[in-house]
Parts: C-alpha cells; sequence; structure tokens
C-alpha cells in the first residue's frame, strides 16, 4: 500500500510534466512508464554484476562496451539536463526499442515515440521517478500499487465509450469469479489490465502458497491474455503487468470482434468492461459471433465473443450496459438473453447504480455472472439491486462507507441456498428460470422485485375539515387584524 507521501511525489512529477508541455494524461503516463522500465533495466543490470562478482553466470542487459554502459539509468541519471537529453532521446531509447524479446513490454516498443521536447522537463522527470523508486517503493507490491496510482489519474473516456472500471468494482468481479492456479484467463477488452492484475493478486493471495513451481512459471505469463485495439494501451497493459511479476503475459494490439481473432474454446475465465458504444463493420464480424447474435452493436457482440472463447464449463464476470438487459425494440438483444438463459447457464445479475462510473460515465449498468454450457443448465438466477459501492454517486466519488453493498453482495454470494428465503422485497433473491421465460427473457430488476408499500394512518375526514376550518378562522381573524392597524395608521 503506497503512502499519501508517496502520492504527493507521484502528483508532483505529474504536475512538472504538465509544465514542461506533457499535458495529455495518458501520454505522460507512457513517458514516465519508458523511464521506469529504463529504471529497471538498470537495476537487473546492476542484479547481474553483484552475481559475477560472487563467481555466478550472469545474463547482462546493456552491451559491455563504453556506450553500451553509457544508456544505463546510473550513468545518464547526473547528467545536465542537455546532456541527459541527448543521451536518453539518441541513444537509450531508441535501444529499449530493440529489446524485442525480453519481455512483453519490451514487445511492444517498436512503433514507440519519445514525447519529451524539453531537457529540463526530461531532468525533472528523471529525477522525480529516481527519487521515487529509490526512497518511495520498498518492494514489488509497491511498485505495482504505484502504477496502480498513476493509472488512476486517466479520467477521461476513450472515444468508443471505454474507460478505466475502478479498482473496487474489478476486485469485487474477481471475487465472484474466484480464479484459480492454471486457469487460463483473458480481457478481450483489457485497456490498463486491470482485471487481469486483481486476478493475478487474488491468485497470488489465495493459492500462492500451494501453487507448484509449473503453476508458477504459468503464472508469470500464459495464464493472461488480454487485447486491445490502442498500441498505447497495450503498452502500459504490459508495463502493468510486468510491474505486478507477469514478464510475458499474452497482450496484443488487436480487434477482438474482427476475423483476426479466430480464438475458440481455450479459456477457463473471461473478466471484462468492453465497450458500450459504437458498432462494428459487419463484413468484418466473424461468422461465429452472428450465430449467436445479428447485430453490429458491440455490446453485444462481445458477450457472444466472450462465449466463443470460453472453454465448455468456463466462467465469465463481465460488465454491461442496463440496455442489454431489457431492450425490446431489437430482436439481437432478446436473442442474446435467450441465449444465455436457454444455451448457457446464467447465475447472477448485480445490478449497479449509474454514478459507478461517474466521473467517464452515467450509464447505468450490471454485471453478469454466467458459465458455458452450450447445453443449458439455467436453474435459479440470483439478483442483486446494489444502491451503494463505499463511493458518493456524484462526479467527486468521495468514499462513503455507509453505503457500500458489495461486502454484502460477495457474503450472499458464497451462500446462495440462504437466498431461497429473501422476499422480493429484498435487495435480492432467486428468480427462476421459468419465471425468466414467461417475462420474455427480461432481465429488469422490476420486473421481479415487489414495491414494498408503507401503510400511513391519516386522521378521520372530519377532523381534517375541521383543522381546515380553524385556519381559516384564524388566518381571518389575523387578517381582519392587520386591516385594522393598517386603518388606525392612516388615522393618524
Amino acid at each position: 500500500m503506497i503512502t499519501g507521501a508517496t502520492k504527493n511525489k507521484v502528483d508532483d512529477i505529474w504536475q512538472r510534466m504538465w509544465e514542461g508541455g506533457v499535458t495529455n494524461p495518458i501520454e505522460v503516463i507512457m513517458q514516465l512508464t519508458y523511464l521506469m522500465f529504463m529504471k529497471s533495466l538498470d537495476d537487473k543490470e546492476l542484479e547481474a554484476e553483484n552475481m559475477e562478482m560472487l563467481g555466478m553466470t550472469a545474463k547482462h542487459v546493456f552491451p559491455q562496451t563504453e556506450e553500451g554502459q553509457a544508456i544505463r539509468w546510473s550513468r545518464f541519471k547526473d547528467l545536465p539536463a542537455e546532456q541527459m537529453f541527448d543521451v536518453v532521446s539518441q541513444k537509450a531509447f531508441p535501444f529499449i526499442k530493440t529489446m524485442h524479446s525480453d519481455n512483453a513490454f519490451a514487445e511492444s516498443m517498436e512503433d514507440a515515440a519519445f514525447g519529451f521536447n524539453k531537457p529540463k522537463t526530461l531532468e525533472k522527470a528523471v529525477s522525480g521517478i529516481d527519487e521515487l523508486l529509490s526512497n518511495y517503493v520498498q518492494d514489488a507490491d509497491d511498485l505495482g500499487d504505484l502504477y496502480e496510482y498513476m493509472l488512476s489519474k486517466l479520467n477521461t473516456a476513450g472515444t468508443n465509450g471505454q474507460f478505466r472500471t475502478p479498482q473496487h468494482i474489478r476486485n469485487m468481479m474477481v471475487a465472484l469469479a474466484g480464479p484459480k492456479p492454471g486457469q487460463l484467463i483473458c480481457d478481450p477488452a483489457c485497456g490498463t489490465a486491470g482485471f487481469l492484475i486483481s486476478a493475478a493478486e487474488s491468485i497470488r493471495k489465495n493459492h500462492g502458497q500451494e501453487m507448484t513451481e509449473e503453476q508458477w512459471k504459468t503464472f508469470s505469463g500464459e495464464q493472461f491474455t488480454g487485447f486491445d485495439t490502442d498500441q498505447t494501451m497495450v503498452r502500459i497493459s504490459a508495463m502493468n503487468l510486468l510491474l505486478h511479476s507477469i514478464d510475458h503475459p499474452d497482450i496484443r494490439n488487436q480487434d477482438s470482434l474482427s476475423r483476426l481473432n479466430a480464438i475458440r474454446d481455450k479459456f477457463d475465465l473471461i473478466l471484462a468492461n468492453p465497450p458500450f458504444t459504437g458498432s462494428v463493420d459487419v463484413e468484418d464480424i466473424d461468422d461465429s459471433l452472428k450465430a449467436v447474435v445479428e447485430t453490429k452493436q458491440t455490446e453485444l457482440l462481445f458477450v457472444a465473443l466472450f462465449l466463443r472463447m470460453l472453454k465448455l464449463g468456463g466462467r465469465c464476470v463481465c460488465i454491461v450496459p442496463n440496455g442489454v438487459l431489457f431492450r425490446s425494440n431489437s430482436k439481437a438483444y432478446r436473442q442474446l438473453r435467450a441465449e444465455l438463459v436457454d444455451s448457457q447457464r446464467l447465475e447472477a445479475i448485480i445490478y449497479m447504480p449509474s454514478g459507478v462510473f461517474k466521473p467517464y460515465s452515467v450509464v447505468s449498468t450490471a454485471i453478469l455472472v454466467f458459465t458455458k454450457t452450450d447445453a443449458g443448465g439455467t436453474d435459479k438466477v440470483w439478483l442483486y439491486n446494489m444502491e451503494g459501492d463505499g463511493y458518493t454517486l456524484d462526479d467527486k466519488r468521495d468514499p462513503d462507507e455507509k453505503h457500500n453493498d458489495i461486502p454484502d453482495i460477495l457474503e450472499r454470494w458464497g451462500n446462495l441456498d440462504a437466498e431461497e428465503q429473501r422476499a422480493r422485497t429484498d435487495k435480492s433473491f432467486l428468480v427462476p428460470k421459468s419465471e425468466i421465460v414467461e417475462n420474455d427473457y427480461d432481465f429488469s430488476f422490476n420486473k421481479y422485485a415487489e414495491t414494498k408499500y408503507e401503510r400511513i394512518e391519516y386522521p378521520p375526514t372530519e377532523e381534517i375539515l375541521a383543522d381546515l376550518d380553524d385556519l381559516n378562522r384564524q388566518m381571518t381573524e389575523s387578517l381582519a387584524e392587520l386591516h385594522k392597524m393598517l386603518g388606525g395608521g392612516q388615522n393618524d
């Protein structure tokens, strides 16, 4: 857990970048990421040198030449601004773009661009990063938390409706899924890889003590897969995973909905918050998705994609806009809902309040939990109407623990049998498949909830009329008194 002092230091570095003309939040993150990567490479080189001093064989990161050593962080970090700028922009940065097989981040660097245009801005950024990583970060967990804090500053939504899912919502969804060692996990619209990070932390925390060497090897690489259409997001994802000890995940710059994505029946778990808006070229949609739902709406196509990419028995926990739950003016929406209920096993729908994604969006959303069976299996679906997530539902999103349903959601999810006794006036209850089918596959919460009416006792009509007569009498007397006072004043 990083401290307030660490956050203040990050804020200070961020401010220096803005003052130096690097004002796009994503660009700030990207340029600082490059510097952090350079620092990490120098740390690896230092480890190799220490191993050699102990008589051990070590693999060096940098060429063992004068020019190769000159591009190390420890060599250029104290240079004058102009000289540092020349070394980093002309030598160190081009070097990290050539490390294509070192790790997933290095593999994503081929077309990266150096964004500093002022030597003084670079000098301040290097000085800030050096102080931050040397004095404020104690271990790998701190480093991961630090990067998560930096990513929290990405406070704008993308043009296709994508935005960063709050960490506490991700963690809740991961807890619902219960990822395990060895499972192959994917986010086909990964953004900054937040879901993959939350899944990795859950596995490390809940199963780390008993994991085998083979499971740890899988954990550091192939267990985690993510795709994104933005190459910058791919780099950020790769660095985020690297800082959480996942060196070789499968992170690709790819449109998951296009024909280029041919993955089928592969993953044990999919966690995702796909784009809510936009549509795709019908000609580019894979026929396997059209077989599930005939549409070009991305929110529907992604759910169809999740079904295709999951192996039998694989589970998905994903976020969808509320329109997916009840829209009836489009055959495709009903078609998808029927697919989840009749052909798969729909397990839960958690309805989230509209402020959860502020300030990015006011769209009302829900979480779907389902298992791929291709043979049905839906019995009873658990519905939960979340009223609060521990933060205010305005643009500020300040902490508000008095209104936090997440602990209750997770507790009830772990004991669904007890939900049988819940009334339809409660926040959560189980609904049998037959009732959903009778309601033409409408997933609206209000379709199944009962409104609780409170009986209010009013006085008898005669008593109310008597009170009104008394009020009229008092008003008449008061007006007469006022006229008398005004009349008396004029006579004077």
